[in-house]
C-alpha cells in the first residue's frame, strides 16, 4: 500500500470503534546510538515490540518521541514517521482489528497544519495536537486552530499537564472542542483530577457518546480506567468510562499493560473474579510508584524520557538513554529508584 492510503478505508468505522473499545497505545520513544543519531532498527524493534505485545495503536512525534526531531539540525520528523507506519503496515495491514497510527503535531496554526499533512501523506489516521505554542491564545484562537488541524485528519485531543508544557483549559473549551465531529478522542493528561472531571464532564454534556475518552494521567491510569464517572442527563444520570490509555508509561512493560486493561475490562463487564476491583486498586498505587521513579517526578519529571530509556534497555530494546539533547538526562538518584521499583513491581507490572 502507497503511503496516504487510507488504511482503514474499507471499514470507515472500525478505527473508531478499535478506540471506543478502549485501548493500550504507547507514546513511542525514539531510539538513538551513542553518537545520538537515529537507530532506526531499534526504532523498527520498538514499533514491532507494540505490535507483537497487543497494543492497538501508536502516538509518534509527541513527547516521549523528543519534540526535537523537529529542529532542521536533526531532521527526524519524516523518518520517524515513516518508520513507525512502515512497520504498521507491513505487519498489520488488513489485520483486525485495526492498528492505530496517531501522529503528534505542535507549533502554530501553519506548523501543526503541515505536520498533520505531513502525516496524513504517510498514512496516519489521526493527529494529537499539543497546544503548548498557544500558551497565550484565547479559547475562540484555540478552537480554530484545532478545526484547521481537523480538517486534515481526525483529532485525538490532547490535554496536557501544566509541568511539561501543556496549559490550563477549562470546561468552556472541551465543550466547544467535542462539538467538532471530527474530534474522535481525547486524551486526558493534566495530572489533575478536577481538570480530568472537567474534560469527562464537557464530552458528556456535549452528547458525545461517539468520542473516546483515554487517560493520559500517568499517575492515576488504573483508578482512571475503572471509574465509572457519573453523567447527568435529561432521562437521569448514566455513567461513562475513561475506556484506554495513550501513555508514555505504556511505551514500556506494554504486554502487562495490555494485561491490566483486560482484567480492567473484566471489572467493568461484571466477569471480574471476586476481589479483582480492590487487587486493581491496589496495583494502581503500584504502577503510581513506578511510575514515579520513571518519570523522575521528584525532580518535576526532568528525567521522564531517559527513565522510559532505561526500563526499554533493561527489556534489551535500546542499547542505552541517550537523548538528542546531552543535557537530557536521568537526574541524580533516579537509576536508584528505577532499580527500586523494578525489582518490586517488574514482575507483576511488566511482561514477564
Amino acid at each position: 500500500m502507497p503511503p496516504g492510503s487510507p488504511r482503514h478505508g474499507d471499514h470507515p468505522n472500525a478505527l473508531r470503534e478499535h478506540l471506543l473499545a478502549g485501548q493500550v497505545i504507547p507514546a513511542h520513544p525514539l531510539a538513538l546510538t551513542a553518537q545520538r543519531t537515529l537507530d532506526e532498527s531499534r526504532q523498527r524493534g520498538l514499533t514491532r515490540y507494540y505490535i507483537d505485545a497487543g497494543a492497538g495503536g501508536v502516538a509518534v512525534a509527541v513527547h516521549t518521541t523528543q519534540f526535537a526531531i523537529r529542529d532542521a539540525k536533526y531532521a527526524l520528523l519524516r523518518p520517524v514517521l515513516e518508520l513507525a507506519a512502515d512497520e504498521a503496515r507491513s505487519r498489520r495491514l488488513g489485520s483486525h482489528p485495526p492498528f492505530a497510527l496517531i501522529a503528534g503535531a505542535i507549533g502554530d496554526t501553519r506548523q501543526a497544519v503541515a505536520e498533520a499533512e505531513l502525516a496524513a501523506a504517510l498514512g496516519y489516521d489521526m493527529v494529537l495536537p499539543s497546544l503548548g505554542a498557544l500558551r497565550h491564545a484565547s479559547d475562540d484562537a484555540l478552537i480554530a486552530h484545532c478545526r484547521a488541524v481537523s480538517d486534515v485528519l481526525p483529532l485525538f485531543g490532547f490535554y496536557l499537564q501544566t509541568a511539561v508544557g501543556g496549559r490550563v483549559l477549562g470546561y468552556d473549551f472541551w465543550r466547544r472542542l467535542a462539538e467538532n465531529e471530527r474530534v474522535w478522542a481525547i486524551k486526558i493528561a493534566p495530572f489533575n483530577r478536577y481538570r480530568t472531571l472537567d474534560v469527562v464532564r464537557a464530552v458528556s454534556d456535549a452528547g458525545r457518546d461517539d468520542l473516546a475518552l483515554y487517560t493520559g494521567n500517568d499517575d492515576n491510569i488504573l483508578a482512571d480506567l475503572l471509574t465509572p464517572f457519573p453523567v447527568h442527563r435529561v432521562h437521569g444520570t448514566t455513567t461513562r468510562h475513561i475506556v484506554g490509555g495513550l501513555l508514555g508509561q505504556w511505551a514500556v512493560w506494554t504486554r502487562g499493560a495490555v494485561r491490566l486493561l483486560e482484567r480492567v475490562r473484566a471489572v467493568r463487564n461484571g466477569t471480574a473474579p471476586p476481589g479483582e476491583l480492590a487487587e486493581l486498586l491496589r496495583l494502581n498505587a503500584a504502577l503510581t510508584e513506578a511510575n514515579a521513579a520513571i518519570f523522575d517526578a521528584a525532580h518535576d519529571f526532568a528525567g521522564c524520557i531517559p527513565g522510559i530509556h532505561e526500563i526499554l534497555r533493561h527489556q534489551g530494546l535500546l542499547n542505552g538513554t541517550w537523548c538528542l539533547d546531552p543535557s537530557e538526562a536521568l537526574s541524580p538518584g533516579q537509576l536508584e529508584q528505577i532499580d527500586r521499583v523494578t525489582r518490586r513491581y517488574g514482575q507483576v507490572l511488566g511482561d514477564g
